[in-house]
């Protein structure tokens, strides 16, 4: 999956979209009007970049992405992990767990995700 690096307006601007696409152009731009204090044609510039990025789209004036939200921020905590601790998922997790005890539902649920993502098995 391609890497996306938003700013903090691009990823508000996006939620926008995601949750309320599709969405014409012209309720995009009141949108952003009323929730970001934004000019159109601060909108229709943003728009621009992001389409021009891969992220959404704009087609007969209806907007829509080209990822869902889940799939952005799956990508975006594997390049933290890749970036932060070299791509390795026991590093992240001793550092994410700091010295806390799992519960036995969540030792369970880590252990059946662990089995179900183990390479070699379908």
């Amino acid at each position: 999956m391609k890497s996306y690096k938003l700013t903090e307006s691009e990823i508000k601007f996006t939620d926008l979209i995601w949750k309320n696409e599709p969405i014409t152009s012209g309720d995009l731009v009141k949108r952003c009007q009323e929730e970001m204090n934004w000019k159109k044609s601060t909108t229709y510039t943003v728009l621009k970049k992001l389409c021009e990025k891969g992220l959404l789209q704009n087609e007969n004036s209806v907007v829509s992405a080209l990822i869902t939200r889940d799939e952005y921020y799956a990508n975006q905590s594997l390049r933290f992990v890749e970036d932060t601790y070299g791509g390795s998922l026991p590093k992240f997790l001793t550092a994410f767990m700091g010295g806390k005890k799992l519960n036995n539902r969540q030792a369970e649920e880590l252990k059946k995700l662990i089995d179900e993502h183990k390479e070699g098995e379908s």
